[in-house]
This record gives C-alpha cells, structure tokens and sequence, in this order.
C-alpha cells in the first residue's frame, strides 16, 4: 500500500521511499527512512495535502508524493 492510501489516524510504517533523486533525498533527510512509523494526521477538505506526523513534526505533502511512499500497518509503541 501507498502513502496516500492511508486514512486518516492510520499509523503506518515506512518500507521504501521512491521518487525522483532530489525529491526521495529531501524525505530521507526529514527522517522518513525504512521501518519508521508516521501517523496520518488529517486530510485537507479537498484531500490534497495530507499533514503526516514522523519523529514528532508535522509534514505536509502532496497526494502525488505521498504515492510515492510505500507503507505497511504499523502497530502504536507505547
């Protein structure tokens, strides 16, 4: 499953981040690295942007790039 697929709430872990060059290095470099979990935040009223939470900051991204996040469910760590 991708990113953008995820509903809102959803916690999800990070398996592969793809992309072009530029934009998949911008992402690893905020921390968006294999196995991390985020949580998806909210949706915007048009749902595009999706605000995304990783390592505690908030993120705003494109439906188009978060298609380019694959993810799996992940489970909450308390």
């Amino acid at each position: 499953m991708v990113l953008s697929e995820a509903r809102e709430k959803d916690v999800v872990a990070i398996v592969k981040v793809g992309g072009p060059p530029a934009f998949r290095r911008r992402l690893l470099e905020m921390g968006f690295l294999k196995g991390v979990l985020l949580t998806v935040e909210k949706y915007a009223p048009l749902k595009d942007p999706l605000e995304v939470v990783i390592k505690g900051c908030h993120v705003s991204l494109r439906v188009e790039e978060a298609a380019e996040i694959a993810v799996e469910p992940g489970k909450e760590t308390a």
